[in-house]
């Protein structure tokens, strides 16, 4: 293993930008090309990604602070394969080349004085294909100066603003906010004078395009658009005609939780909204202490003001005036399957069924699988026969396999499951995939490394999603029964709790049977009551009798 310091690669003609997110933390394994920080100049912002794999053991920056190409950002260990290979990659790389269209709007000069209808196309933003519109600064009507901001556009990495090559009258506006664009596609068409940029003004920034090496991929389309802007009219953060002042990041985070970002404020440098800002609003409308503008026009006259569910406000106490009070911050981990569960709590109509299995075979047939494959190191547990066992039940009733599309459903036909892990940070779902094509004996394998990567925090996002069904099993702790909170976009839940022996009768006599308890929990759209109760006998059948799972 090796120490290497991850540096900010060439981001185009910028000097000092300022660093307004902080993306990953000491302790967090980062892969080649994830985003590390947000960094942020009047025109543009953009995500620094990471040149190495490894794990994060200092970080040199902090909010606030300026870096510009060469600045460390922090150091990872790192092997010492990759260490080697990502520093040589970027210093031998070739200069990028000037591509034609980059250099043609910018420096290209027409007769002064022409005038006539002017069609106004993307420039050169980079290795970008299909960028979506976000927001929109003018209208038709709009007279127009050299280079302002017509549009932002938003990849994955970096929000960034196009400029017009000439002043004039807009006419026509040929995209709307959410198409997609690509370089040479046309924009608008002015009326007005042809006059544009002077090649002398352009020199710096076409020297700092061709100046960018070829192998730093995410930041070089970024430097590119951003030196092409020379003067925004927008201002990063001030009111304009379509979205708020946030990365795209953020931007993507607010989508997924459906959350208006305009009606966020942003307590970020300069009115930024961080995530962080989006979760405390998602909290305060689940809550009850504040309404959307879109649930404040549905809500009935006279009603509350509890997001619109005609709810009374969340109560505000201090809790000091009765006693000594400790107050200590939730976990990242929380903040995030908080507001996740709250949404799910509240939107889904769920339903639980109670119902008990019989694995006393099955558990003296682990205990025995157990003992025979004691050299091996595996170790299996009865979540791994619940795993094949739920399979089985999802192949019999395909709905509970399946996803909410609006009006549609969205059945599935693969087997990814997940299961809940408790963890010193919260609690986190890992899932294994392709359960349907894994023995009992690679599910435990694969179960335990995943539950010991979420204990230690070092967990991908690619490892926690994309499950289709979720057993939050409580076997090793007690309990009877509970109701586990769906897991969105899926529409049911096991929950497990742990077995105790109990006497059963059997047509003639009592007979000490070890009982499992199962809850399962189902969205009410999707499936009824006599299908749930269905799938909890099948489940407990195969259970009392695996061999059915072979059937």
């Amino acid at each position: 293993m090796a120490l290497v310091e991850v540096k900010v690669p060439d981001i185009g003609d910028f000097d000092e930008v300022a660093v307004i997110e902080l993306l990953v933390k000491v302790g967090d394994s980062v892969k080649a090309e994830q985003s590390l920080i947000t960094v942020e100049s009047d025109k543009a912002s953009m995500e620094i990604p990471s040149s190495t794999a490894g794990v994060v053991k200092e970080l040199r920056v902090k909010l606030g602070d300026k870096v510009k190409e060469g600045s460390v950002v922090l150091v990872v260990e790192a092997a010492g394969a990759a260490a080697a290979v990502a520093p040589a990659a970027v210093a031998s790389a070739p200069a990028a080349p000037v591509p034609a269209a980059v250099v043609a709007p910018i420096a290209a000069v027409a007769p002064a004085g022409a005038a006539g209808l002017i069609d106004i196309h993307v420039p050169d933003i980079g290795d970008f294909k299909d960028v979506a519109v976000i927001e929109v600064f003018v209208k038709p009507g709009d007279a127009i100066k050299l280079e302002q901001s017509l549009i932002t556009v938003e990849s994955d990495k970096a929000s960034m603003e196009i400029p017009s090559s000439h002043a004039g009258v807009l006419k026509e506006l040929k995209v709307k906010v959410g198409d997609k664009v690509n370089i040479g596609d046309l924009l608008a068409i002015l009326e007005g004078s042809v006059a544009v940029a002077a090649a002398g003004n352009a020199a710096p920034a076409v020297a700092a395009i061709a100046a960018a090496p070829a192998a730093v991929a995410v930041p070089t389309p970024v430097a590119v658009a951003a030196a092409v802007v020379a003067a925004p009219a927008h201002a990063p953060g001030a009111s304009t005609l379509g979205l708020p002042h946030a990365s795209p990041s953020v931007r993507k985070f607010a989508r997924e939780l459906g959350v208006p970002l305009e009606e966020v404020k942003g307590q970020g440098p300069k009115g930024r909204i961080t995530q962080d800002d989006v979760q405390a609003f998602t909290k305060a409308v689940m809550s009850g202490a504040t309404q959307t503008k879109a649930q404040a026009a549905k809500a009935p006259a006279g009603g509350g003001d509890g997001a619109g569910l005609g709810l009374i406000p969340w109560p505000k106490v201090d809790f000091a005036k009765f006693g000594p009070i400790e107050r200590k911050e939730m976990g990242r981990i929380k903040k995030i399957s908080g507001a996740n569960l709250l949404r799910n709590a509240v939107m889904i109509p769920a339903v639980t069924n109670h119902d008990d299995a019989d694995i006393t075979d099955l558990e003296a047939f682990r205990v025995s699988t157990n003992k025979e494959n004691e050299k091996s190191g595996v170790k299996v547990t009865m979540l791994a026969f619940l795993i094949k066992a739920c399979v089985a039940a999802l192949k019999k009733y395909p709905e509970f396999n399946s996803s909410l599309d609006g009006d549609a459903l969205v059945y599935k036909n693969y087997w990814h499951i997940g299961f809940a892990a408790d963890t010193p940070n919260g609690l986190m779902v890992p899932v294994i995939r392709d359960c349907d094509k894994k023995g009992v004996l690679q599910i435990s394998q694969e179960m335990s490394e995943l539950a010991k990567k979420a204990r230690e925090g070092k967990l991908g996002p690619a490892e926690m999603t994309g499950a289709t069904f979720t057993i939050s099993s409580l076997g090793g702790i007690g309990g009877k029964y509970f109701t586990p909170i769906i897991n969105a976009p899926e529409v049911a839940i096991l929950g497990v709790c742990k077995s105790t022996m109990e006497p059963v009768w059997d047509g003639k006599a009592f007979q000490p049977r070890l009982m499992l308890p199962l809850s399962l929990t189902w969205d009410h759209r999707v499936i009824d009551g006599a299908a749930a109760a269905r799938f909890n006998a099948f489940l407990g059948q195969i259970l009392s009798d695996f061999r059915r799972v072979l059937l």
